[in-house]
């Protein structure tokens, strides 16, 4: 097992991820979000490259508060400008990452692919980098800036 400070993201991410494509709607999302128990479904191509994510909170902020029907298209609510990880990078890069983006979950990649997900609870769980991912938490919980 390679040393805390030199663990990568293949070595703490969750391989097996539930995935969403633009012909779903939000409605069919919202389901596999219940039944996967989770909080974020990355959204991919037909070539099942990531074009983006949609979270619970997309649906209720866009979705829901838009007025927006279930049946509506997985494009109306998703968010397209995402960050991306890739399987050889440390947990202290991700950690850096995700605090500077104010990203919980970060989608991992390898050639366009996705090949798991790592959660800011990834690190502190696996007692992985507690510190940087404590620090990380931190710095997502403070408002953005007038940047």
């Amino acid at each position: 097992m390679a040393k805390v400070e030199n663990r990568t993201l293949r070595e703490i991410m969750t391989k097996d991820v539930a995935t969403v494509t633009l012909k779903d709607n939000v409605y069919e999302v919202a389901c596999k979000m219940r039944d996967w128990n989770v909080g974020v479904i990355p959204v991919v191509d037909e070539k099942e490259d990531v074009i983006g994510v949609i979270t619970d909170r997309d649906i209720v902020i866009r979705g829901l508060a838009e007025k927006r029907e279930g049946s509506a298209a997985v494009e109306n609510v998703m968010t397209r400008d995402i960050i991306l990880g890739q399987p050889g990078m440390t947990v202290d890069e991700a950690a850096k990452i995700m605090a500077k983006n104010q990203i919980r979950r970060l989608p991992v990649v390898e050639n366009g692919k996705l090949v798991g997900i790592v959660a800011l609870g990834d690190m502190a769980v696996r007692e992985v980098h507690h510190d940087e991912a404590s620090e990380a938490l931190s710095q997502i919980s403070e408002p953005l800036g007038n940047a």
